[in-house]
């Protein structure tokens, strides 16, 4: 018998294999697991090198993995302006002023979090806003969706924003009755901030990195789908995991301006290490709910003269999915609107048949406003949906934004899961907080007439092996399983057997990536 250099024991395991469904013990030999079975059957393992955990009955999962962070901007969250629990533009404004005064060796000041459905004016800020609380640097506060901004005068100035630039289709909003720019920025819009912003350096993008590496793995995370931003970021990453410091198994979703690099360079999903490896290509189609820019087939419920924006045309969608496919790329398609799913199923379905491929494992990102015809349609196309439970709460308000029948059809996790469609949580963090434990209390909790919560195993199985099976890694991880991966997450509690409104209160005492403690409470 082989010897382990980790036991852990005196554990309540859930396995999530359904041929050893639960153990008490896991053997760990070289970064993978050698056994799993009884305290007695793992006590032969043990020598005197063998490191032993006694964890007295508390619970053993697969390692939790997290299928949609944005880990850069969430480290960067994390020092900024924090606008999540604002309840009025008021107390925006004296947050801001408080801010700006605290940190005086800011350039700029950023922030975000705040949503105009919990602001007492039930209205977005605008610039005369941020004005009275900063007027002498630029301001850019995001809404929690990423997909609305708002900035003062002082960034219009900065970025060339005025009564004359152009609206981009209604992007850059404007007062009714001088139109002059109101500072209120949409989608591309956005972008005319972010060329002026100053460019973070390449110790600023690591320390932030590490910052929400390090939150992912004391939240119980082994593993995030990351999806970076720019290659500057994705040279962070690589140096981090070459020198051995990155704590957390990653796979990367890289923007579509990336594909034409990676179809010349021959680099296919997959590519990599098992700490690092190439994963999709996201592909961003309409905007948010929250902003009323996410594509829908009929106007918003609570604004009729918008059925929300769609940023490809089903042409250039077609050729870009096909390029990606063809190139053995996974592609993952940003879709919320029921618009937005039915042009990306049509593109995805233009590819299958021009170029047939069995196991390709698309997906598609926050599928939020579906219909019976578009979840079989994502079915019969072997497409992955890639959720976010914590929307759910977030997004009170979706049933005035929407109306009754559409709202039955938001996030309707159990009708995807009978479809027989794989479905893969994650966070969507910054935009969410980064706790899995949080997600599957949502995924499990939700109340409404329509049954679409989910029960606690099935929850925990959208983080473990469903978000490994979306990374094509289901033999190595997802489930605690002889040869598999080492990555554990140890909980204070069982969430299959505490009452769901506990869910959310177990705490995550000790996490294991390859063998190798990297958090202990």
């Amino acid at each position: 018998m082989r010897n382990s250099d980790l036991v852990v024991l005196n554990a309540n395991v859930v396995t999530l294999d359904p041929e050893k469904p639960r153990a008490q013990a896991v053997a760990i030999r070289n970064g993978k697991i050698l056994d799993v079975g009884s305290n007695e059957q793992i006590l032969g393992y043990v020598t005197d090198e063998t490191q032993v955990i006694d964890l007295d009955g508390k619970t053993v999962v697969p390692g939790l993995i997290d299928s949609h962070v944005h880990a850069l901007g969430f480290g960067q969250s994390l020092r900024q302006l924090g606008l999540r629990n604002v309840t009025s533009i008021t107390e925006m404004k004296t947050k801001l002023a408080r801010y700006a005064r605290d940190n005086p060796q800011c350039e700029w000041i950023f922030g975000g979090g705040w949503d105009q459905e919990r602001l007492s004016e039930k209205r977005f800020p605008n610039r005369w806003d941020l004005d009275d609380a900063v007027s002498d640097r630029p301001v850019s506060l995001m809404r929690v969706c990423g997909h609305v901004g708002v900035v003062n005068s002082k960034a219009l100035e900065f970025a060339g924003i005025n009564r004359e630039t152009e609206s981009f289709d209604g992007k850059i909003d404007r007062d009714e009755d001088t139109g002059e720019p109101n500072g209120i920025l949409k989608e591309e819009a956005l972008e005319l901030i972010r060329r002026v912003i100053p460019k973070l350096s390449p110790k600023e993008i690591e320390e932030s990195c590490l910052l929400a590496c390090h939150e992912a793995i004391e939240a119980g995370l082994t593993g995030v789908h990351w999806l970076v931003t720019s290659a500057d970021e994705l040279r962070v990453v690589q140096r981090l995991c070459s020198g051995g410091r990155l704590p957390i198994r990653v796979y990367l979703g890289v923007p579509v301006e990336f594909l034409d690099h990676l179809a010349e360079l021959g680099l296919v999903t997959g590519f990599g290490s098992d700490m690092l490896k190439i994963g999709f290509v996201k592909i961003l189609v309409d905007g948010s709910l929250g902003g009323h820019t996410a594509a829908l087939n009929e106007p918003y419920n609570d604004r009729q003269d918008t059925k929300g924006i769609m940023l490809y045309t089903q042409p250039k969608l077609n050729r870009t999915i096909l390029k990606a496919h063809e190139a053995g790329l996974q592609v993952a398609v940003h879709a919320i609107g029921d618009r937005a799913v039915n042009v990306a199923l049509n593109a995805f379905e233009s590819a299958l048949k021009r170029f047939p491929m069995e196991d390709h494992r698309h997906r598609i990102e926050h599928c939020s406003v579906l219909n019976p015809v578009l979840i079989r349609r994502m079915n019969h196309l072997g497409m992955i949906a890639s959720v976010q439970p914590h929307f759910v709460f977030s997004d009170f308000w979706v049933t005035s934004r929407v109306g009754e029948e559409r709202a039955r059809w938001v996030y309707p996790f159990r009708s995807l899961i009978r479809e027989g469609i794989v479905v893969a949580a994650g966070s969507d963090c910054p935009g969410e907080p980064i706790s899995p434990l949080l997600g599957i209390w949502a995924a499990v909790t939700r109340k409404d007439s329509h049954l679409e919560n989910v029960t606690a195993e099935e929850a925990l199985k959208m983080y473990t092996w469903n978000a490994a099976y979306a990374s094509f890694d289901e033999d190595r991880k997802g489930s605690i399983e002889v040869v598999k991966f080492a990555d554990l997450t140890i909980l204070s509690d069982d969430p299959c057997v505490v009452s769901s409104e506990k869910i959310k209160e177990i705490s995550v005492e000790m996490v294991i990536v390859g063998g190798k403690i990297v958090y202990s409470s």
